[in-house]
């Protein structure tokens, strides 16, 4: 019997993720997964003004704070949301303005979070005990991969098959293009055959799992808001039109392959199971904003395939 824990899409909050390093343990859970988009959406520079005091704004709003221990606060609360910090004079603010700083410092804090993650991974799991596999998704930057691969407890699975226990964990981090053409988008014909170059290479479909960052197209695991072409969410009746919005490809490899369990993430609004012909599909969300891991626990059973399943909060 193999105990499997996986969540997905922590966008750079420091809560999350380490909750998500404290699953095997929390959860008795033998094998851990992570899918992909690990890293942050945005930097907040928090202001040190003339009297001293510092201020920041974010989410269409302004927060002054006075005291060292109100900073921590605030420092923290925005980590847990999966934002990026950066203390900063007014006239340190003022040197950067031009796309190219601004995009040098984000990724400089991208960059020194994962080197703070591998770390902390490398502190706690130990890969003999607790077998670990993450990967980027589209929203992930490429320049990230080193840092991602430079873990001695978790695997990068990006683009591979790795073989645990048996089992066979095919990953592939892209998605389907996106409206803001995320870093890793791909289109529906390269990501088939991303999907097939890799499970050609896997002895037992039985024995497989697909962990996909995106969702099959139509499965209810890809609801989201259709956007106008000014990116807002369309209305329909007294509520938001929502459309599936998942690959096709990853539908259709799904049900001509028939893994043992396909694993998503990508859309953060739907947590659901799903039965495609005989696979079990899974979509566990994301609530990564408010410090809470959604995932799902697997139990494996050798003769019987997926004994049980549940989605997690925590």
């Amino acid at each position: 019997m193999l105990k499997l824990f996986f969540a997905t899409d922590v966008h750079g909050s420091e809560t999350t993720f380490r909750k998500w390093l404290n699953s095997a343990k929390h959860y008795g859970a033998d094998v851990l997964l992570m899918g992909g988009d690990l890293t942050g959406k945005m930097l907040v520079p928090i202001v040190q003004e003339k009297g001293g005091a510092y201020s920041a704004r974010f989410e269409g709003g302004a927060v002054h704070v006075d005291s060292d221990e109100e900073l921590a606060q605030l420092e923290k609360a925005l980590r847990q949301r999966g934002y990026y910090t950066q203390r900063m004079s007014e006239e340190e603010k003022a040197a950067v303005q031009t796309p190219d700083q601004v995009e040098e410092l984000f990724k400089s804090h991208m960059a020194e979070v994962l080197e703070g993650w591998v770390a902390l991974a490398d502190e706690r799991l130990d890969p003999q005990k607790t077998p670990a596999v993450w990967m980027p998704g589209n929203d992930d930057m490429e320049f990230i991969d080193p840092y991602v691969n430079s873990s001695k407890a978790i695997q990068n699975g990006d683009g591979k098959v790795i073989e645990i226990d048996d089992y066979y964990i095919l990953s592939i981090g892209n998605a389907n293009i996106t409206p803001w053409n995320c870093p890793r988008d791909v289109t529906e014909d390269v990501m088939a055959a991303k999907i097939d170059e890799l499970a050609s290479q896997v002895p037992d479909m039985s024995r497989c799992i697909f962990n996909l960052h995106a969702p099959p197209w139509g499965t209810n695991l890809d609801v989201a808001p259709e956007l106008d072409d000014d990116f807002k969410p369309t209305m329909e009746g007294a509520g938001l039109k929502m459309i599936p919005v998942g690959s096709t490809a990853v539908l259709e490899a799904i049900r001509r392959w028939q893994p043992l369990l396909a694993l998503h993430g990508h859309i953060h609004e739907c947590s659901a199971g799903v039965k495609v012909g005989r696979t079990l599909c899974i979509n566990t969300g994301s609530e990564y904003h408010e410090g809470v891991l959604r995932g799902s626990l697997v139990l494996l059973d050798r003769k019987k395939g997926v004994k049980n399943h549940a989605l997690t909060v925590g």
